[in-house]
């Protein structure tokens, strides 16, 4: 998968979840998402390439890294809990999908109950 349709299948995901809003704080060349005001994703070609930002649970961070070549830890974020996606042949639509949904509902899960736009225990988890 090119960058372009790393970051497309990345934004087309985040149209379906609820709250989720895109927001330039750190200027025009960041999309930054976030839900009730926290971060759950950010897209740049800053770094020469274009790149996808998500949160990630540390253990299942650690495993995608060491799978996926294209999947490297979170660039100026937090290395333990956030990730990277780069363009290039390793990464199916699905996961990043996937990737995207479980980085909002961590930030889902944080909120309090009242805040939530839906119920991070059910909301997108199939087969879990």
């Amino acid at each position: 998968m090119n960058g372009e349709e790393l970051q497309e299948h990345a934004r087309a995901r985040v149209q379906e979840l609820p709250g989720a809003d895109l927001e330039h704080p750190f200027g025009p060349d960041w999309d930054v998402f976030k839900v009730r005001g926290k971060v759950f994703m950010l897209m740049t070609e800053v770094t020469g390439q274009p790149i996808v930002i998500v949160k990630a649970d540390p253990e299942d961070g650690e495993a995608l890294r060491e799978e996926y070549d294209d999947i490297t830890p979170g660039y100026h974020m937090n290395k333990e809990h956030w990730l990277t996606l780069h363009p290039g042949g390793t990464l199916q639509k699905s996961l990043v999908e996937d990737l995207v949904t479980e980085s909002y509902l961590l930030v889902v899960e944080n909120l309090p109950r009242a805040k939530r736009p839906v119920d991070p225990a059910v909301f997108g988890r199939t087969g879990r």
